[in-house]
């Protein structure tokens, strides 16, 4: 296929280094191995993928599905984001045993603490799988049709494709749906916890600092992955041993400087580079600013109470930094994009795109594709919002409305697939409930509610509205609910549940809750879903068709890489301060200076440790200090990072790791729409503040011993 050969060609060409870019590890032979090199790698591509023998790939999982972590001891012992951590801590944690508040630390490895369900996935290797993937699927009549026959294709690849029988196939797509790449991976679930610091240095700064910098926040934690004793993926078991890794990463503690060389490897999750112009204004003038203003109203009601309370603060720490993380996001990524022109430059880019079509005779192929994107995003628009305003208010923000929405879906069980069907899912759901009441207050959420059912039937578009939504009287409406509804405990929950399919079904829908909850989802699935889901398979379409004529039609030189979808990813740059705005310039580093300015007393987001502030007045920083002295915290860099890239191993030139990375600056995370190296930057703890926090802070010298440290004065072997 022509676009794939040209695909090979754009990876081997070695032009001048640049920056900016997710590269799939397997193919970084060639054009990408030059680039790094001219940016300041010792290694080979080989030594970052290999089949054949151990490489930098070996010690990347997935963490928990949603992050990255990284092995840094022979004996499994992994590192991670604390906020990638968040949710077992707190599982751990009570008001008598508040891990959260005070940290906590495994001095032998008698003390880990196992985490139910928690897991990480290996990488074992990369196979292009495209033209399996696409057999009989071009000379298909509708998109619907070529769809489901894709999925067929990758479900029987998926079962028959060989492994070994404790390994996964997984088949992920590339390039909006021009190439498909096969995963074979190994999951190990019994993951431990090992370590992690207060959250007053894990979370240092929480929500203020968020998406910001100058940071200082020692965002890491630690656990260990046990195995069988065959070394292979194992259930939970106290017989269960400590892994051996294939690769592990040498820990440095040189430290870094502005240009050095940076590579960060991890799981993306998702990205959206080549988007029309279409897409990036609605996102920009629509859809990000109808979902700030409902995160920012149950950010502003959950704040209130936990400031109040600390048992509502533990129960809500997760929950609240979850719906925090993108409400503010959305508004860095909203200015940055309005910043950087974004739209004005994709407008350019398809005014160049179209001389291109023409200049290669391509019309018939490629001519329509700009005016047909404007025709579905103008038609799609009101329906993205209200599937928005629905996605953000119901199934996310307000608690009861999620919990009515999970029996709305059992109710849907029992009409289309049966009564064992409902029994089943019935069980899993009880089961399923528990630890979500265990995190739930129903004085929080009430207020909640009342919040956001107004935003509902008032900035929701009104014509797929239901006219009792349209008049609601969001303070009565929550007083009769939470008063009237048994969703507002686990007993209420299970007393609705108990009984025949027909008694339960009757209870379900005299409940005002439940009630509310299927006259919103009815009305949203007659009014919106359909109709989107119709325009959204025409812009997937769209899409595909488009991203094959930038493949075709670009020049040789051009860095086309694909969209993030939270599958192991290269990014590679250098340490770099930036200018944010006029008379504005950022150094790259941060230090523990800086923590000790921002400390606030009994804040709970600046409040230092006095073990930190006594270590840090007696300058006890062991070996972990830079040249002149002073205890590094962060560093930041051109690595192109998103969501899922938290936790990953930032490393040197020569593979040594020297960074963890857990966030961006604010005015760069329009990154997963338009990549700017101008404001640009990844944000990672540097390793010799992680390093001090376990040695000087915690003593947990056990952990420090387990490692390999790379010093000032090791040599490397040869």
């Amino acid at each position: 296929m022509k676009f794939l050969r040209l695909l090979i060609i754009l990876f081997v060409l070695p032009i001048y280094a640049q920056q900016g870019g997710m590269w799939v590890p397997s193919l970084l032979k060639g054009m990408n191995e030059t680039e790094m090199k001219n940016l300041g790698m010792k290694i080979s591509a080989e030594d970052i993928y290999s089949v054949n023998h151990s490489s930098l790939k070996d010690a990347v999982p997935h963490f928990d599905g949603g992050c990255t972590a990284e092995v840094i001891s022979p004996k499994g012992l992994i590192l991670t984001n604390h906020h990638c951590g968040f949710d077992n801590i707190q599982s751990h944690s009570s008001v008598e045993h508040d891990y959260l508040t005070d940290g906590f630390w495994a001095y032998k490895m008698e003390d880990e603490l196992p985490n139910k369900d928690l897991f990480v996935t290996f990488i074992i290797r990369i196979d292009d799988v495209t033209n399996k993937v696409l057999e009989g699927v071009a000379n298909l009549p509708s998109e619907t049709e070529k769809q489901k026959k894709i999925q067929e294709n990758i479900a029987m690849l998926n079962k028959n494709l060989p492994k070994e029988t404790w390994q996964e196939n997984s088949i992920r797509t590339f390039y909006d749906g021009n190439q498909y790449l096969l995963f074979v991976t190994e999951t190990y679930k019994d993951v431990r916890l090992v370590g992690a610091p207060p959250s007053s240095i894990g979370k240092f700064g929480s929500d203020t600092d968020n998406w910001v910098w100058p940071r200082h926040t020692g965002d890491f934690s630690l656990f260990r992955i046990y195995a069988g004793k065959d070394n292979r993926p194992a259930e939970y078991s106290k017989d269960n041993i400590p892994y051996t890794p294939k690769h592990f990463f040498p820990v440095s503690i040189k430290g870094v400087k502005e240009n050095d060389f940076t590579m960060v490897m991890g799981y993306p999750g998702r990205t959206q580079e080549y988007l029309p112009s279409y897409a990036v204004e609605q996102i920009v003038n629509s859809l990000n600013p109808a979902k700030i203003e409902i995160r920012d109203r149950a950010l502003k009601t959950q704040d209130g109470f936990m400031r109040k309370d600390n048992a509502i603060k533990i129960q809500y720490a997760a929950k609240y930094a979850q719906v925090a993380n993108y409400w503010k996001k959305w508004i860095g990524e909203s200015k940055g994009l309005k910043k950087t022109n974004a739209v004005a430059n994709k407008q350019q880019f398809e005014k160049d795109f179209t001389s291109k079509v023409e200049k290669a005779g391509k019309q018939a192929e490629y001519g329509n594709v700009l005016a047909d994107f404007k025709t579905t995003y103008n038609a799609i628009a009101p329906y993205a919002l209200a599937r928005d305003y629905f996605s953000e208010v119901v199934l996310r923000n307000t608690e009861i409305l999620s919990f009515g929405y999970k029996l709305y879906q059992l109710e849907q069980v029992y009409n289309t697939k049966g009564e064992q069907a409902f029994k089943d899912r019935k069980a899993n759901l009880i089961a399923g409930f528990e630890p979500l009441y265990k995190d739930f207050n129903a004085k929080v959420d009430e207020k909640v509610f009342e919040q956001l059912i107004e935003l509902y039937s008032k900035k929701s578009p009104q014509q797929f509205l239901p006219e009792s939504i349209k008049n609601i009287n969001p303070e009565a409406t929550a007083k009769s609910i939470f008063t009237n509804s048994k969703l507002t405990s686990y007993d209420g929950l299970k007393g609705l549940l108990e009984g025949d399919v027909k008694s339960v079904i009757a209870k379900m829908n005299q409940d005002p809750g439940f009630a509310l909850v299927k006259t919103i989802a009815d009305a949203y699935n007659k009014n919106v879903a359909p109709k989107y889901d119709e325009l959204n398979l025409k812009n997937i379409a769209l899409q595909r068709t488009y991203m094959k004529a930038i493949l075709e039609l670009s020049p040789k030189s051009a860095r086309i890489f694909p969209d993030a979808n939270s599958t192991l990813r290269v990014t590679y740059g250098k340490v770099k301060g930036y200018k944010p705005s006029d008379a504005v310039s950022y150094e790259p580093m941060t230090y523990l200076d800086g923590v000790m300015e921002k400390h606030i007393p009994g804040d709970y987001e600046f409040n230092v440790p006095q073990k930190l502030i006594d270590l840090y007045n007696a300058k006890d920083y062991g070996q972990y200090a830079d040249k002149n002295g002073k205890m590094p915290v962060a560093f930041i860099a051109t690595n192109h990072t998103t969501g899922g890239n938290s936790g990953s191993p930032a490393l040197d030139a020569n593979g040594n790791l020297i960074g963890l990375n857990f966030d961006r600056v604010w005015e760069g995370t329009m990154s997963d729409i338009q990549y700017d190296p101008s404001i640009c930057r990844n944000i990672m703890v540097d390793m010799r503040y992680v390093l001090f926090v376990i040695d000087k802070y915690a003593g947990a010298k056990n952990l420090i011993e387990e490692m390999k440290l790379v010093t000032p004065t090791t040599k490397k072997k040869k």
